[in-house]
């Protein structure tokens, strides 16, 4: 199973389509594991194999993933609501979770089982031919069923129908193990039936250990590795306007992957052309990422981590008011059209500007900015002035 995120543009199934993927993939499994279980527990018991009867518990352990499946299918693919804004994902993870506590369970309960069995050798079992063929099928079978899911899996970007597709391959992998007990206990080495009932059981505990524990950590919200975030930062720093970033955070929900930055742009840029850049790395990490569906963008004008804060100083309305308190006086003042403000370095920057026309000439121009921007320079907080002169626009 892997959890890499594909850096390559797949077909996307819709909520609706997906659940009708994932419901006839589950179905067709379930029905052969009815078969196989069915099959194993009744030849393992008159083949006299209890390799083969834990194989068939094994089995029947894929019967109760596969219901688990289709219900955690069915409510983690609805929409999200008011009370669930990021969706259901995460009832896919948390019944993998619990598929996962249950695997353990019954590894654990076979392989004590067995294991004293290993201790009392009149109580071990003595296989025959028949045992053997059975578990040959099963390899098969369990092995078609793996490939089947697993593309399922790949097309409906479901973490939890691949979990499902390796516990099929786990069952294919015992039954390996299984024909070789039986194999060798037909050849004279009696122990290696109950020997191999016990790999079995270890096997069935370790894979319900490693589901429990990748879906703990997606509940914990447990970031990308460093691979999956270090392919994602060089995407946000290819996007033209993007000077760096910082505070790049990542978690898994269900089958996607949630990310949020902070990105560094000119500090002069337009609102409109920062939120385009934003826009930007958002719709490239969502299309060169199956698994990114949702990006959250916070634009910086500079590195907050690195320089003074700006949140202790006055927003605009106030700025303002102080501002034009400081040009009282001022005839032209009234007359400014435009005030731009630059929270930058922990002061705001300002810029001012006038109509050509409230002045005579450059000179008068001149020293009207110094007085103007003497004035606002005044105020605590304030640090750069500029003030422009502008004719009537066409």
């Amino acid at each position: 199973m892997t959890n890499g995120i594909a850096h390559h543009h797949t077909e996307s199934l819709d909520a609706g389509a997906r659940y009708r993927a994932v419901f006839r993939v589950t179905i067709v499994g379930a029905v052969i594991n009815v078969v196989l279980a069915g099959a194993k527990i009744l030849f393992g018991i008159i083949g006299q194999s209890q390799a083969l009867v834990v194989d068939g518990v094994h089995s029947l352990s894929d019967l109760a993933s596969d219901a688990m499946v289709l219900v955690a299918a069915r409510h983690g693919s609805r929409d999200a609501d008011e009370d669930h804004p990021y969706g259901h994902a995460r009832v896919e993870t948390a019944v993998t979770v619990g598929l996962g506590v249950l695997l353990i369970a019954v590894g654990a309960g076979i392989g004590y089982d067995t294991g004293s069995r290993l201790f009392v050798p009149r109580e071990l079992l003595h296989p025959d031919l028949l045992t053997l063929v059975v578990a040959v099928l099963s390899i098969v079978s369990k092995e078609g069923l793996y490939h089947y899911t697993m593309h399922a899996a790949r097309r409906a970007r479901s973490n939890l129908l691949q979990a499902n597709a390796w516990h099929h391959r786990s069952d294919a992998i015992s039954s390996v193990v299984v024909a070789i007990g039986i194999g060798g206990t037909m050849a004279g080495l009696p122990y290696l039936d109950a020997v191999a009932a016990v790999i079995v059981a270890l096997m069935i505990a370790k894979i319900g250990w490693d589901l429990s524990w990748q879906s703990l950590r997606e509940l914990v919200d447990t970031g990308l590795d460093r691979e999956q975030v270090a392919a994602v930062k060089r995407e946000i720093l290819a996007v033209d306007g993007v000077q760096a970033l910082h505070l790049l955070r990542t978690r898994r929900m269900g089958r996607d992957a949630l990310v949020d930055v902070h990105i560094l742009v000119d500090p002069k840029v337009s609102v409109s052309e920062g939120h385009q850049i934003s826009e930007t790395v958002r719709r490239r990490l969502v299309r060169r990422f199956d698994e990114i569906s949702d990006v959250l963008v916070h634009i910086d004008p500079e590195d907050d981590e690195a320089t003074m804060c700006s949140r202790d100083l006055p927003l605009r309305d106030e700025m303002l008011d102080r501002l034009h308190r400081q040009w009282r006086g001022f005839d032209e003042a009234r007359r400014i059209e435009r005030v731009t403000l630059h929270y930058l370095e922990g002061r705001v920057d300002v810029e001012v500007v006038l109509p050509l026309d409230v002045v005579a000439d450059l000179p008068a121009a001149q020293a009207l900015a110094r007085a103007l921007a003497r004035r606002a320079k005044a105020l605590d907080g304030v640090g750069e002035v500029r003030v422009h002169f502008e004719g009537a626009s066409a």
